[in-house]
């Protein structure tokens, strides 16, 4: 059974602060993905769990107070009182001793901003039963606890908008499809399946039951320095394995192959003959927490996800980092528009310039590999093209 584990940091229980990480993880087994705290997190937590956050890095217009609304995020909240959502740490601070021993925000609940000598820290107030201001605070201490699906707690970005592409969007480091199961034949003769529909399928299945459907891989470039990257696989759907593949003897003392036969159990497009299968990964939906890179980034757009020329909010792209550039889960990064080169004829002249690089948006990266990542577009103010770059915020 699918099930969620919302944890949320609290605050250090000898700080003024309530500490709101409100982190999800969702797995295909019962057991909870650890999550790791990177060391820029652990070391800003440490700065200003006695401190909390200068006035000055406040929102222009951040509330007294805010009472959590359902379908409110971390990234939401942080938005209210920071000028950079993605420096939530700062204002929320972290328990670090009790890291895996988080509290829950729900709707409901009431966040006070208390400034006080020039900083501004953030607490949970208990609303009053006749509607007054909340003046009173809670002091949390470490506790755990998880819950299911439903049970309404907030999570730290817009979670529906990356889910669909956690399992779908992969990149390989060689062409692994060319010798993967691939559907050789449709009842009925048929060339394109939906829901529902059987296909055969040839190849070695090593006892999985549950497989993905992916169409022929293409290689993934970088902008810049035409490196190989990796192969990008676009996912067409689902399948599901009903009945073996087994040899049966034929006439003349011949044995003939009879494939496994399959259902169909979603598609994202239609699929057809050739199409590879690949097993279904555990489920890994495990703590979105945005934070910024702790040190220099800096790299491209390899890619809009899907079959489009350009992107815009929340889309996602591909980027020509990875794990092996120090790009992790819940990396918030500015990105920018090249600017363009053009003449200066104002005097007569004309004189070659390039126009200055344009910030146009942020990213949220959600899914790393060892040279690539993928990240969605949080915010744009303009088309995002392939060759785009982007740096840390």
């Amino acid at each position: 059974m699918r099930s969620r584990w919302f944890r949320l940091a609290a605050a250090r229980t000898r700080a003024p602060m309530l500490a709101a990480a409100a982190l999800l993880a969702v797995c295909g087994s019962a057991q909870a993905v650890d999550l790791t705290i990177t060391p820029g997190q652990r070391s800003t937590a440490q700065q200003v769990a006695q401190t909390g956050v200068p006035l000055s890095e406040l929102a222009p217009n951040a509330p007294d107070s805010h009472t959590v609304q359902r379908g409110d995020t971390l990234w939401d909240i942080s938005k209210l009182f920071l000028k950079s959502p993605w420096r939530w740490p700062e204002l929320w601070g972290m328990n670090l001793e009790q890291i895996r021993n988080p509290h829950l925000i729900y709707p409901g609940q009431v966040l006070v901003l208390v400034k006080v000598d020039g900083r501004a820290t953030l607490r949970l107030a208990q609303p009053d039963p006749a509607g007054t201001p909340p003046t009173n605070t809670v002091k949390l201490s470490p506790r755990i606890r998880s819950e299911l699906l439903d049970n309404g707690a907030i999570a730290s970005i817009p979670l529906h908008l990356i889910v669909p592409f956690l399992n779908e969007a992969i990149v390989m480091d060689a062409d692994e499809l060319a010798d993967a199961p691939r559907i050789v034949a449709a009842q009925e003769g048929r060339v394109m399946l939906s829901r529902g529909e059987t296909a055969y399928v040839r190849g070695d299945l090593k006892g999985a039951r549950d497989f993905r459907l992916f169409r022929e891989s293409r290689p993934l470039k970088d902008p810049g320095t035409e490196e190989l990257l990796g192969y990008e696989a676009a996912f067409v759907g689902t399948a599901e394995y009903t009945r073996p593949g087994e040899l049966r003897p034929a006439e003349g003392g011949k044995v003939v192959e009879v494939p496994a036969s399959f259902r169909i159990t979603g598609v994202r497009q239609e699929a057809g003959i050739g199409d590879r299968l690949a097993p279904v990964p555990q489920r890994d939906y495990s703590a979105y927490a945005p934070h910024a890179p702790t040190a220099p980034m800096a790299g491209q757009i390899v890619s809009i996800y899907g079959e489009a020329l350009t992107a815009g909010q929340n889309q996602i792209v591909a980027l020509n980092r990875g794990t092996r550039d120090g790009l992790e889960r819940g990396h918030v990064l500015a990105l920018w528009r090249n600017g363009p080169l053009t003449a200066d004829r104002t005097d007569g002249r004309k004189v070659a310039i390039k126009l200055p690089d344009e910030r146009i948006g942020l990213l949220f990266v959600f899914r790393v590999f060892d040279r690539v990542s993928y990240a969605l577009i949080l915010t744009a103010i303009d088309p995002v093209s392939r060759g785009d770059r982007f740096t840390q915020p």
